[in-house]
């Protein structure tokens, strides 16, 4: 017998650490001007949900849905030693017509 889902809200602290950081690139900036998305760096424990919430808490824009992308580290060599960077999740989030996000600090 399976059990019903519920909707658990996560709690601000958790939603104030989902976000890492904004990723802004040429890439991102062609994106964000197409498709009215946006990509964030995430915890790799994020959910979609998570994701989701926190975006709306902390910008006060609405989120129409969220794409996920676990990227491996790159293996690279220091001198004779062979190290590896980091794994990154990224969020492609895209937002609703009308939604806009500004990382620039001023008020719309």
């Amino acid at each position: 017998m399976s059990t019903p889902k519920t909707a658990k809200k996560p709690d601000e602290g958790r939603l104030a650490q989902v976000l890492v950081a904004p990723i802004i690139s040429e890439k991102a900036t062609r994106i964000a001007e197409k498709q009215n998305q946006v990509l964030f760096k995430v915890l790799r424990n994020a959910t979609k949900p998570e994701i989701k919430a926190a975006v709306e808490l902390m910008f006060k824009v609405e989120v129409a849905s969220v794409q996920t992308v676990n990227q491996m580290g790159k293996t690279k060599r220091f001198g004779r030693s062979i190290g590896r960077r980091d794994h990154v999740k990224k969020a492609y989030v895209c937002l609703k017509p009308g939604q806009e996000l500004n990382f620039s600090g001023e008020a719309a």
